[in-house]
């Protein structure tokens, strides 16, 4: 499977089995279109694909440049790095047998918040339920059934999520000491992570933070306007001037790595880019601002016609980084975030995230969910932290959750960089974790062009 296009003054050819990725002059990169159902078709014969190719009229190239051309398709199709075929399809039947082990939770230390943001999944923190904080209690026992089900596995990870976990401090610091000694018994590393809208963010907490956390995810839309539009207060003021200083502060005193400031762009600031822009220009220089999920009905939400506006933002955004990597103001955009060389291993392309498998998420009484996004749907509720999965049917359906059991991604030339997009959008707008969420998958597609651009010319401006 072979993907192509033009990007920023450069021709892009992706075959998609291989993960190569080729730049090309304007004579390969129409060569290939021609070449590519041929070799699929099994010929192999120089002279015949030459052939075939220059019996096709109006070819504006002179024959030697054409039959040059083939020459070096075929030469890349015999190293591999070109017409590939899928060697990950019959894996996947191996991948589905796999051991399930559990290496992350994401724990609700608190159903509660101290803002109002419109587009929040959470319903103000509440989950589709009740307010409440997580006890001491109920995080040991959620850090205990992870050790117990994580098998081999050396390294977990920890999010302390909400809600606002800050409101639950105390529970956060006395549940990171517990999983400090657990370590050494039983051969374990946590990684813990913060999320939070940094309303209560003070200097204590962040002492603390920068000492154990490993990474810090600081919730912020952009532009004031932008943000105290859709994260006010409960009593409906912004809170952009609260917590900005604050954030900043906390970027800076991480040395501007192991964190990112996490925005969220809706239909009422298609410019999205300009928020990118706007917080790298107060300094952040890892961010992370992605669309917003909603429903059809709500007014701020994302929609098809949208798409073309939000493609050139993502183009926009992409050129003013390579200006800006030029000048020495570079910044990591995370949605532009790719590794061409090693990235994920085979598993992770197949399966993402690990929802519901290696990921599960506890709520405050220590229920087990999927992951965040199907806290509160009962359908979805695994078990708990003391009993252990109790639905194992819920845990083998997300197990079997891959690109190659959704039919929207087979053909889909960014299926081994999205791994099948997020399982949550999926259920909630087509009721099958299987399908996929089609503006979501638009904007991926369109990310991972703008990614590898980028790299592209990283390399190129690297000799």
């Amino acid at each position: 499977m072979i993907h192509q296009y033009k990007s920023n003054g450069v021709n892009i050819v992706l075959d998609v089995n291989s993960c190569s990725v080729h730049v090309v002059d304007d004579i390969v990169y129409d060569m290939i279109p021609l070449v590519e159902p041929l070799v699929t078709e099994g010929i192999k014969n120089a002279d015949t694909i030459k052939a075939a190719v220059l019996n096709i009229a109006d070819l504006p190239y002179p024959e030697a440049e054409i039959r040059e051309a083939v020459d070096e398709l075929l030469e890349l199709e015999a190293a591999g790095q070109l017409f590939a075929p899928d060697i990950y399809e019959n894996y996947v039947f191996e991948f589905k047998k796999r051991q399930t082990v559990v290496k992350a939770l994401c724990l609700h230390i608190a159903h509660d918040c101290n803002l109002a943001c419109r587009y929040c999944f959470a319903e103000e923190g509440e989950y589709h339920g009740r307010r409440a904080m997580m006890s001491l209690e109920v995080g040991k026992k959620a850090l205990d059934f992870l050790v117990a089900n994580s098998g081999n596995r050396v390294n977990l990870e920890v999010d302390f999520f909400g809600g606002e976990p800050l409101m639950n401090w105390q529970v956060v610091k006395a549940l990171v000491a517990y999983g400090r000694s657990l370590e050494e018994p039983h051969n374990k590393k946590f990684r813990f992570t913060l999320t939070t809208n940094g309303v209560l963010l003070d200097d204590e907490i962040l002492e603390f933070a920068n000492r154990e956390m490993a990474n810090l995810v600081l919730s912020i839309d952009g532009r004031k306007e932008v943000h105290d539009a859709m994260r006010p207060f409960r009593g409906g003021q912004g809170s952009y001037e609260v917590i900005l200083p604050k954030l900043q502060k906390a970027a800076e005193s991480r040395k501007q790595m192991r964190y990112y400031v996490r925005g969220t762009f809706t239909h009422n600031n298609l410019d999205f880019s300009e928020d990118v822009l706007h917080l790298a220009d107060l300094g952040f220089e890892q961010i992370s601002v992605e669309p917003v999920v909603a429903k059809p009905t709500d007014d701020y939400a994302i929609t098809q016609a949208d798409l073309p506006k939000l493609k050139e933002e993502y183009d926009k955004l992409a050129a003013e980084m390579i200006r800006r990597r030029k000048a020495g103001r570079g910044f990591h955009f995370f949605h532009f975030m790719i590794d061409l060389e090693g990235g994920p291993c085979v598993a992770k392309r197949l399966s993402g995230c690990g929802s519901g498998t290696e990921y599960l998420a506890v709520t405050p009484w220590g229920d087990l969910y999927p992951c965040h996004q199907f806290v509160g749907n009962e359908k979805f509720l695994m078990g708990n932290v003391y009993d252990g999965i109790l639905r194992e049917d819920i845990r083998d359906s997300f197990k079997c959750c891959n690109v190659y059991a959704k039919e929207k991604c087979k053909k889909c030339f960014a299926k081994f960089y999205c791994s099948g997009g997020c399982a949550a959008n999926a259920y909630h707008f087509h009721g099958n974790i299987n399908d996929a969420y089609d503006v979501g998958c638009e904007l991926e597609r369109k990310r991972v062009e703008c990614a590898i651009m980028l790299k592209v010319h990283e390399a190129m401006e690297n000799g």
